[in-house]
Formats: structure tokens, C-alpha cells, sequence
């Protein structure tokens, strides 16, 4: 009975330490319903409304008859018309849409004689795009004479662009760039300032004669060093192990991944800063990470989200990552061809830097 008494006693101790830890409280109800709902509401293994350009050359009735029905499927969004499938295929290279349909000016002879009338053109760097534009290619078309052709021979052809061979590597190697960056770099610097208090060399820190500002950098830019070598490991053993391709500039690449460092960095810093310990800073940088795994695109595809989870899921560094690295290394983009997902990183790491300079104390208390 006395040690049923004393383990009561430590169990209760524990209780009210928890419940003083406001952290640890927010956690305990904040995962259950973050993954809850995630999993839930905004993943989806089907994706819907893929943004879609279209170039008509036949400009027939039934070509755009053939388009609504595609359009209809719910599996594309055709949201902007190209004037050639050149023009198609710079708009895949350059992100601007997942899919593009080509219709060629002897479409409606195509369709009577039984050939390939219609070319969907697929961003081959996300494996699931390719898996739902394949849905389209049973899609019967509607010929001359009013009658729906059979799929046999199929009469919409799909051409997968920048990964004909759909290898999943391809697509989840640049990916893993990304992964590893956001929680290395912002475990490290989350735990950044909680560790210099729990050590005692925030004593020092203070007597010294820096600004918050130069403070703040400082602890930063050794981490962004690590990150640019491991960018350059996973390159190094992706081309090795698995033939990940690497069509853009490799200084765009770099250019890339240090946008995500500083974004991740920053982060880190301001989470540190909202921190007492270093096990709470750990929570609440994967609260954070755990979104920039699931709806950033990485591994669920990111079109069929509802769009209120796409809206917050675009301030997320690693959506904007994704988008850079993939165009750069699979599709061969410029890195100022995708100027928006750079600007969107820029403005993230200024925004959040800012704020933990701002919040940074140079004092104890």
C-alpha cells in the first residue's frame, strides 16, 4: 500500500507538471485533430481538377465536344488554351499546368479511321498525374455521326513528358531534398536559443556586443552551410543508386535549396524563440513538419485537396520547394521561369525572420 501510495503521488506530480506545460497540453489535442483532419478531409489518392491548357487546331464541333467530355470527367480543369502544342509543352516545362490536350486538324478523319485523335500531354514528374490522366484514354469519343467510338484502338493517346519510364524515384528523390532540409534545418535552430539558456551561455551571448540582428544570422549561417552539403549528398547518391536526372542548372538547384534552407531556418529561429525547452521546441517543430510532409505534395497528390487546404497548404515552404526542384532537375525550367514559388520563399523567410528578431531578447527573463 505505501508504494501504491508514492507511485499515486509521482503520478499525480507528473499530472500537474503537465499541466502547467501549456506546450505539452496544446500538442496532446492539437496532433489528434491536425492528423485527424488531414487524413480525413484534405487527402485525397484521387486527384481532381488538374490544370489543364488545350489547343483545338481542329476547332470542329465535335473537337469541342470532345473537350467538354474530358472536362467533364472532373479529373481535369481546362483553364487556359494554348496557340500550338509547342507553346503546350512550355507550359508543362515551366509548371504553368499538369496537363496538356493537343487536338490536331484532322481530327474528326482520325476518329472515323480509328487512329489516335487526341494527345494528352502529362507532367511525368508526379507519378500520380500520370496515373489519372491514364483515366482519360478509356474516355469514348463522340465521332461524326453522333455515335460514341469504342476506346479500341484507343483514340486519346497519353504521352508522359520528363519521365516517359514513370519511375517513381524520378519524382520522390528531388522530393526527399526538401523532406530532409525542413527537419534537420529547423530542428536545429528551433533548438537553437533553448539550448544556449539551458547550457548557461545565453550569459554570454548577452555580454556580448552584438545586435539581435547579427546575432540571429550568425546562428544561422552554419546550418546553411549543412544543408548545402547534404543537398549535394542526396544528389550525389540519387544520380548513383537510382539515374535521378538533373536537366536544369545545378546552381539553380543550389539556388533552390537555399531558398528552402533560409525559409526553414527562419522558422526554426522563430519557433525557438516561443520555446523554454528543448523537448518543446521538438513538439512544436513537428507540428509544423508534419504538414509540409502530407499536403505539400510530396507524398498525396496535390490537386485532389480541397481548396481551402491548397490555399494554406501554398505558404508551406516545401509546397514552393517542390514546385522549384522538380521544374529545375526533371523538367529543365530555369529557376527564374518559376519567379512566383521564389517569391513566395523570399517573402516567407523575411516575414519569419523578422518576427524572431523581434521576438529575440537579449536578456534572461
Amino acid at each position: 500500500m505505501s508504494n501504491l501510495r508514492r507511485t499515486w503521488a509521482v503520478a499525480l506530480k507528473e499530472l500537474r507538471q503537465m499541466r502547467r506545460d501549456r506546450i505539452s497540453m496544446l500538442m496532446i489535442v492539437m496532433i489528434p485533430v491536425i492528423d485527424l483532419l488531414l487524413f480525413g478531409y484534405a487527402i485525397n489518392f484521387n486527384p481532381r481538377n488538374l490544370e489543364t491548357a488545350v489547343v483545338d487546331q481542329a476547332m470542329t464541333a465535335t473537337s469541342r465536344a470532345a473537350v467538354m467530355d474530358m472536362n467533364a470527367t472532373g479529373i481535369i480543369d481546362v483553364r487556359r488554351v494554348a496557340d500550338s502544342p509547342q507553346q503546350l509543352v512550355d507550359m508543362l516545362r515551366r509548371g504553368e499546368v499538369s496537363v496538356g490536350i493537343a487536338i490536331p486538324p484532322d481530327y474528326d478523319r482520325r476518329l472515323a479511321d480509328g487512329r489516335p485523335a487526341v494527345q494528352v500531354m502529362v507532367d511525368g514528374t508526379d507519378t500520380v498525374v500520370q496515373a489519372a490522366a491514364n483515366q482519360l484514354a478509356q474516355l469514348p469519343l463522340e465521332g461524326l455521326n453522333g455515335a460514341r467510338a469504342t476506346p479500341e484502338p484507343a483514340q486519346i493517346q497519353v504521352v508522359s513528358f520528363y519521365n516517359p519510364e514513370r519511375r517513381s524515384a524520378v519524382s520522390i528523390v528531388p522530393g526527399l531534398i526538401g523532406i530532409i532540409l525542413t527537419m534537420t534545418m529547423m530542428m536545429f535552430t528551433a533548438m537553437a536559443a533553448v539550448r544556449e539558456r539551458e547550457r548557461g551561455n545565453m550569459e554570454l551571448l548577452i555580454a556580448t556586443p552584438l545586435s539581435r540582428s547579427a546575432l540571429m544570422v550568425g546562428k544561422v549561417l552554419p546550418y546553411a552551410v549543412i544543408g548545402l552539403v547534404q543537398t549535394t549528398l542526396i544528389l550525389a547518391l540519387g544520380f548513383w543508386f537510382f539515374d535521378v536526372p538533373l536537366r536544369g542548372s545545378l546552381l539553380d538547384v543550389y539556388i533552390a535549396a537555399l531558398l528552402l534552407i533560409f525559409a526553414n531556418l527562419s522558422m526554426g529561429l522563430l519557433i525557438s524563440t516561443h520555446t523554454r525547452t528543448q523537448f518543446q521546441a521538438i513538439q512544436v517543430a513537428m507540428l509544423v513538419f508534419l504538414p509540409s510532409i502530407l499536403i505539400s505534395g510530396f507524398m498525396f497528390p496535390f490537386a485532389g485537396m480541397p481548396d481551402v487546404v491548397q490555399w494554406g497548404a501554398e505558404v508551406l515552404p516545401m509546397t514552393q520547394f517542390l514546385r522549384l526542384i522538380r521544374g529545375v532537375m526533371l523538367r529543365g525550367a530555369s529557376i527564374w521561369e518559376l519567379w512566383p514559388s521564389v517569391l513566395v520563399l523570399c517573402g516567407f523567410t523575411v516575414v519569419t525572420m523578422t518576427a524572431a528578431i523581434l521576438r529575440f531578447r537579449k536578456r534572461l527573463d
